[in-house]
């Protein structure tokens, strides 16, 4: 019997390490789940939770559309046209960059497809772009039809490799590379990429390297700029709490921005904020993450988005970080023994992993376990099909009763009754 499976323990560690959970609003249990009231969320890897304070935010801008209409972008409390801005310093903060090379806008794919226009040129030596085998699919989409864009063949153009591999690939075939384009933490294991080590490597070969940032933001501490990262997306309503379709967030590295000749898909957010309302016809430009904007941004989105950035910069990446490993740890604790019917994919090494554990599903349905998991015992965690269930202790609301309530039911459903303390039950 593991003494962490007791239930006094979990709610031990919860006094001992607590978190923010009153801060977010958190969903109830389903009809009949008694004697949880609220839902056990594992799911934050999808959608974050509400913040308790986004709907004042998200009121306050709409009580100046009603006061002030059009003025509001320029005589609100906060001034629609500098809005962005508000944002900047949190987000860099959780990046690790300098102000100037983070905007908030747009969403990830978007943002992706911004940044490969400026950054990826294929050559007639080196066109290829590097991505992961399990790479989320809207980035493979989006790397196949950059290829296409330019009138290459995605097949022969697109190389996908097992993360561990591309160091190797690098040193041997580098030269042929013109984009390295990888996921900070792969969304469906829950691995923690080498940034570092392998943005070295890319440009060791003479490669432009950029991140997708999706699983990383808000989960692991980033330090984009002294990475030497030359571009970065992120979506904003996973970790970062900011709401469903929040907008996404971009980094250019320094390093880029002086250079106004980069060719980039502009628009009329990205001229000088200072000349922007003059209707110049030629755009002035900025030496900031902020010349790749394009279209007018959304407030009320982006008022979401402001207060869980700055509850989350306010705890600070590193402490929730330190509280993401100990959550993280005492999760896998509880499913280490459940080894069988199912298997734990996420590395072992907590500093190889964010906060998610994923585990395979062997011989069974995940999908429906998943469901019984929800509807008979208010956990919630979510599937990647045909086999992974994938949890996720966000710490800033996620607790360790929320883990020892999701190893329980889950050696429920398993029956794996050897593992359930009859005081627990």
């Amino acid at each position: 019997m593991n003494e962490n499976m007791n239930e006094r323990f979990a709610l031990a560690a919860d006094a001992a390490d607590p978190c923010d959970r009153a801060g977010f609003l958190i969903p109830p249990a389903p009809s009949g789940q008694a004697p949880y009231p609220e839902t056990a969320y594992f799911a934050g890897n999808s959608l974050g939770l509400q913040p308790r304070n986004a709907a004042e935010a998200v009121r306050a801008e709409l009580d100046e559309w009603a006061g002030r209409a059009v003025e509001g972008w320029f005589t609100a409390e906060r001034p629609w046209a500098r809005y962005p801005g508000l944002l900047r310093a949190d987000a860099a903060a959780l990046t690790g960059a300098l102000p100037e090379e983070v905007v908030v806008m747009n969403s990830l794919t978007i943002n992706l497809h911004l940044m490969m226009a400026t950054f990826y040129r294929p050559a007639v030596d080196r066109t290829r772009i590097v991505i992961e085998d399990t790479a989320f699919p809207s980035d493979a989409y989006a790397v196949a039809g950059q290829a296409s864009w330019h009138g290459l063949d995605p097949a022969a153009t697109v190389v996908r490799l097992a993360a561990g591999d591309v160091p190797a690939y690098l040193a041997e075939h580098g030269h042929r590379v013109a984009l390295v384009l990888l996921g900070g933490i792969n969304y469906l294991t829950g691995e923690l990429l080498d940034i570092p080590g392998i943005t070295a490597a890319g440009h060791a070969a003479g490669c432009v390297v950029g991140w997708d940032l999706a699983h990383a933001a808000g989960n692991v501490p980033l330090r984009l700029h002294d990475w030497n990262v030359d571009f970065a997306v992120w979506c904003s309503y996973k970790y970062l709490n900011g709401g469903p379709g929040a907008p996404g967030g971009c980094f250019v590295h320094r390093a880029h921005l002086d250079d106004p000749s980069l060719p980039r898909l502009a628009g009329w957010w990205g001229t000088d904020e200072r000349v922007r309302f003059e209707m110049r016809p030629e755009l002035d430009h900025v030496a900031s993450a902020d010349a790749w904007q394009v279209s007018t941004p959304p407030i009320l989105g982006l008022a979401a988005l402001r207060v869980s950035l700055a509850a989350m910069a306010g705890t600070g990446i590193t402490a929730l970080r330190a509280r993401s490993l100990r959550l993280t740890g005492y999760l896998e604790s509880l499913l280490g023994p459940l080894s069988g019917p199912v298997e734990l994919i996420t590395p072992a090494a907590p500093a190889r992993r964010g906060a998610q554990l994923s585990i395979r599903v062997t011989g069974g349905d995940a999908a429906a376990l998943a469901e019984r998991l929800h509807l008979r015992h208010a956990v919630l965690a979510d599937v990647r099909r045909p086999d992974v269930i994938r949890f996720a202790p966000a710490p800033m609301y996620s607790t360790y009763h929320d883990c020892w309530r999701a190893a329980t039911a889950l050696a429920t459903e398993l029956n794996r009754d050897d593992l359930l303390h009859p005081s627990t039950l």
